[in-house]
């Protein structure tokens, strides 16, 4: 039984985490929130599955979670020690991403989305623990995130990026089981919006109040970024559709839907090389990122070559689900729809389906082709949790300087 909804959610996610990094649109990361969206919607599968589970919901999680990484880990770390990258003992965080897996200067970029799937193991394993603390006091467990959040950025802004993380997202995560538990449901329509409204009056105050280096980018301002995601996410779960058939009534559309759900991990670790590689390329003919035809080229592009990497390595997502692994997923009769996909699912066939749904996993130095500089702009610096000033003559080579040696995080 499949959440469509959720599918949706996860859908328009990751499109706009690819459209975002292939045009660095900064107002996309307003628009929607995909990372928050993410961790809300995995928070609210993680709590189905602790709750089915108990702590083998972990085991479970990861091993849909790391299969797809260990693929780009063998395809990728031997090039990256071949070209430089010295051999230590942090490559372990190639096998259990606890950390930033260690990189090379071109690597740096082309795998920067790997801080995901760091926030996400970590937000897997203290899931039991905090289920535990999340029944017993919902409120307090629901904006302590928040609280870690405030003191870190404002007396500690050179915490860790895990702890940083935890204060960004952790919240998000535990909406998700806040959703799972019915409590957004229970609520007042009236209390919702009000939470809605003041969370996101008060995000987008210090949004306005308190620019990055891109301006209005999320990414760049966590304590905004927190509030405005809280109050998105507020409103997609809590006045979400009772039913969301609607999602198939176009068999194109609910099969599009389909298979970047099943294929969500292949397409956000191999979208992120391409979209790196393209850039010198189009750049050498003529297509700058600056114009219309060279955007259009490179999401063209890119939307060619992840097509090409889900038929090709996809089929990791399907051992990993221990499904029958197949071309593209989504054909006749493999999908099929909860006839009520947001109620609380503290019955037990709601339960059942939220706990079988699956979960995508679902960081820089610059290259010397001009235009990834643009892409350079849309990451951050591993362990500042700050983007990297926009190149200039003088700075892109300190930007360069400071992002060898571990994985930066490139933003949704």
């Amino acid at each position: 039984m499949r959440n469509r909804y959720f599918d949706l959610l996860r859908f328009l996610a990751i499109v706009r985490v690819v459209v975002y990094h292939v045009t660095g649109w900064a107002f996309l990361t307003l628009a929607f929130p995909a990372m928050s969206v993410m961790f809300a919607l995995a928070g609210s599968l993680m709590a189905a599955s602790c709750d089915r589970w108990g702590t083998a919901a972990i085991g479970r999680r990861l091993r849909r979670l790391l299969p797809s990484l260990w693929l780009v880990a063998a395809l990728f770390v031997p090039a990256m020690l071949l070209t430089g990258l010295p051999v230590s003992w942090r490559l372990v965080f190639w096998v259990v991403p606890l950390a930033d897996p260690p990189v090379n200067a071109w690597g740096a970029l082309t795998l920067s989305v790997i801080w995901y799937l760091r926030d996400y193991l970590w937000f897997v394993l203290v899931s039991p623990l905090a289920r535990w603390l999340f029944r017993r006091w919902p409120w307090p467990t629901l904006l302590a995130p928040y609280l870690l959040l405030f003191v870190v950025e404002l007396g500690y802004p050179g915490a860790p990026a895990v702890l940083r993380d935890f204060g960004l997202y952790f919240g998000a995560w535990l909406l998700g089981f806040a959703h799972h538990d019915g409590m957004l449901r229970r609520l007042s329509r009236q209390l919702l919006v009000s939470l809605v409204v003041a969370s996101g009056a008060a995000g987008a105050a210090w949004i306005f109040t308190h620019p990055g280096p891109r301006g209005y980018d999320l990414n760049d301002i966590r304590i905004g970024n927190a509030l405005w995601s809280a109050a998105f996410v507020l409103l997609v779960f809590g006045l979400a559709p009772t039913a969301a058939a609607w999602v198939d009534r176009r068999a194109q559309v609910g099969r599009a839907v389909t298979v970047l759900n099943s294929r969500a991990l292949t397409v956000y670790l191999w979208h992120m090389p391409f979209v790196i590689a393209l850039d010198p390329l189009l750049s050498g003919i003529g297509l700058r990122h600056s114009s219309t035809a060279g955007l259009l080229a490179r999401l063209a592009g890119v939307a060619v070559l992840v097509t090409i990497a889900v038929m090709a390595f996809g089929w990791v997502e399907d051992l990993a689900a221990r499904r029958r692994p197949c071309l593209l997923p989504g054909g006749a009769g493999q999908v099929r729809s909860t006839t009520s996909p947001i109620a609380p699912s503290r019955t037990v066939a709601a339960g059942r389906a939220a706990a079988e749904m699956r979960v995508p996993a679902g960081s820089g130095a610059n290259t010397p082709a001009p235009d990834v500089r643009s892409v350079a702009q849309r990451t951050r610096i591993p362990g500042s949790g700050a983007a990297p000033p926009v190149p200039t003559r003088r700075g892109s080579g300190k930007a360069s300087s400071r992002t060898a040696g571990g994985v930066s995080s490139a933003r949704w």
